[in-house]
């Protein structure tokens, strides 16, 4: 898998204004990304899962702790996904 770089500015102190280390920050906004675009449908919850760094179960999990539905599939891509889902279980 490649993988890009990006870089985020912010003011100095924001780490403490948010109680959070550099690292859980990042982490934060990388999960807080992917739940944005899985709710807008512009990623499937296997890429948001991706982009977040987390298994998908664990991104079903942040879905329900920051009430994103898990529901907004089209019945084409609900489909599509369950395939692979299941394809994973008989592997």
């Amino acid at each position: 898998m490649n993988i890009n770089d990006m870089s985020i500015k912010y003011p100095t102190g924001f780490e403490k204004a948010v109680q959070m280390t550099r690292e859980e920050m990042e982490q934060h906004i990388r999960l807080m990304a992917a739940l944005k675009m899985f709710e807008l449908g512009k990623v499937s919850s296997g890429k948001a899962a991706e982009l977040a760094g987390i298994s998908k179960l664990d991104f079903f999990d942040a879905c329900h702790r920051y009430r994103v539905s898990i529901f907004n599939y089209p019945p084409e891509e609900l489909a599509e996904e369950l395939e692979q889902d299941l394809n994973l279980l008989l592997e």
